[in-house]
């Protein structure tokens, strides 16, 4: 990269009304920062308190998310990479949080479908299947109860747009996209 180019990429992250972004390893005290940073934004912003709560929960779930399904990836040159990216952008009111990071080929089919169900759900239906997890299922191998998406969803009142990249024949990049209105 170019030392100009540093510009284009500031203008872009303008352009795109970024107000925080976040590339590499995660950790409880990047979280924490980071909502410091994010409260601050949102009182400069004169965001109500109803929104920043909906937006610190799912962006928290969309750490914890990252934290514990961050997949190791092979480069070509071999170094293991065990980053993500988060984006939060605020776009007409709204907040859009975007995050992405990679995921083994071989796990893709299965969270399709988890997100396939998220997506076909309603409120309440969502609100129904949260409690039946959260009273039944057992925690999984990640420590996770698997409730994340189904969180993300409920507090952000809207569908989850994702998508997957391929990578190489045993890895994608997962790209994840929720607003919060």
């Amino acid at each position: 990269m170019a030392v100009t180019d540093v510009y284009d990429f500031y203008q872009k992250l303008e352009d795109e009304q970024v107000i925080l972004s976040f590339k590499g390893d995660f950790t409880s005290e990047l979280l924490t920062s980071f909502l410091h940073i994010l409260e601050a934004r949102m009182v400069e912003l004169g965001t109500d308190n109803r929104k920043k709560r909906r937006v610190f929960n799912v962006l928290t779930e969309s750490f914890q998310n990252l934290y514990h399904h961050i997949d190791e990836f092979n480069s070509g040159d071999s170094i293991t990479k065990r980053s993500a990216l988060i984006i939060v952008k605020h776009v007409d009111n709204n907040f859009v949080v975007r995050t992405g990071n990679y995921v083994k080929n071989n796990d893709i089919q299965n969270l399709k479908r988890k997100l396939a169900m998220v997506n076909s759900l309603d409120s309440d239906e969502l609100k129904g299947l949260y409690r039946m997890k959260l009273e039944n299922d057992p925690r999984t191998d990640k420590g996770t109860a698997g409730l994340g998406l189904i969180d993300i969803a409920r507090k952000s009142k809207s569908k989850l747009d994702y998508d997957f990249i391929d990578i190489d024949a045993s890895s994608s990049f997962f790209c994840l996209k929720v607003v919060i209105e």
